[in-house]
């Protein structure tokens, strides 16, 4: 993943999760977002339809713009209860949102990318 784009994601103002199973498409916002290497970590506080979708088929799209810019990222993704990430993960959220308690973790592999900005710049708008 590059560079500017781990950097759009963590300043984008706003984030929306899509799966899809058993013929219906669900949205989610999303609130907690980290990059763990090549990886995008989204923090499951109350995520119920969506982890169903996600066990059932791991297609997801990522959205997060900023304005008229952003990017939708298409991915793979997995749901994590354990291991290092999640660890990780728990431990950044105690010190953002010590309120909040991390049920689990989405942890999506990015297959493709694209800009929706009107103009198909969002990389040079925000000089990333």
């Amino acid at each position: 993943m590059e560079n500017y784009l781990k950097e759009f994601l963590l300043l984008a103002d706003s984030k929306a999760l899509a799966t899809y199973a058993d013929n219906s498409i669900n949205v989610v916002p999303v609130s907690t977002i980290k990059i763990i290497g090549e990886e995008i970590i989204l923090v499951d506080y109350f995520m119920e339809k969506t982890v169903k979708n996600i066990l059932e088929n791991e297609n997801v799209s990522l959205v997060a713009w900023k304005g008229l810019f952003g990017y939708q990222i298409k991915a793979k993704a997995k749901y994590e209860v354990g291991g290092d990430k999640f660890v990780e993960t728990v431990d950044f959220v105690k010190e953002i949102l010590p309120e909040r308690v991390v049920k689990g973790i989405l942890v999506l592999t990015p297959t493709e990318v694209f800009d929706i900005a009107p103009t198909k710049n969002t990389k040079e708008e925000f000089g990333l």
